[in-house]
């Protein structure tokens, strides 16, 4: 069986190291990353085996489910001892494979807290940004980010 710490670590942000291979999230939650998960003991079951493969790095965002993905990762993991977390924010989920972007910075700094709240920690390791939202002048989305870094929401930022 292949361990995730045979993989090679790399820093992110100047913050923290974390093993090459990671878990990617998305698709724990129903179809079209809508609504809950099909067999939700399952899903449990399979977040409580990643770190026992070696994964320290879980990737999701408060747009897959909307919401699930982060609930069942801190149903299953928390407290997460040596993984990290790694969300997203910056788009609406109006329908199954439905996805709005939305930059404007008091719902991304909203984002923020409430993911923060879901997963139960005290600041988030990296939350990135979806994608720029063309409709919001990219230096107000970023000064929001910055402003999240700056009260320690998050420790460090990213663009997905």
């Amino acid at each position: 069986m292949v361990n995730a710490a045979e993989s090679g670590r790399f820093r992110i942000g100047g913050a923290f190291d974390v093993n090459r291979l990671g878990f990617g999230a998305m698709r724990i939650v129903g179809r079209g990353i809508w609504g809950p998960p099909a067999d939700r003991d399952e899903v449990l079951r399979t977040l409580r085996r990643v770190p026992e493969l070696g994964v320290d790095f879980i990737d999701t965002a408060d747009s897959y489910g909307p919401n699930f993905s982060e609930e069942l990762i801190h149903e299953a993991l928390a407290p997460y001892g040596k993984v990290h977390i790694a969300t997203k924010g910056g788009f609406a989920r109006t329908g199954p494979n439905v996805w709005v972007q939305v930059g404007r910075p008091e719902y991304l700094i909203q984002q923020a807290h409430t993911s923060r709240w879901r997963l139960g920690v005290e600041i988030i390791d990296l939350w990135q940004l979806h994608r720029i939202d063309p409709k919001v002048p990219a230096k107000e989305q970023f000064d929001a980010i910055a402003m999240l870094i700056k009260d320690k929401v998050i420790r460090c930022a990213g663009l997905s």
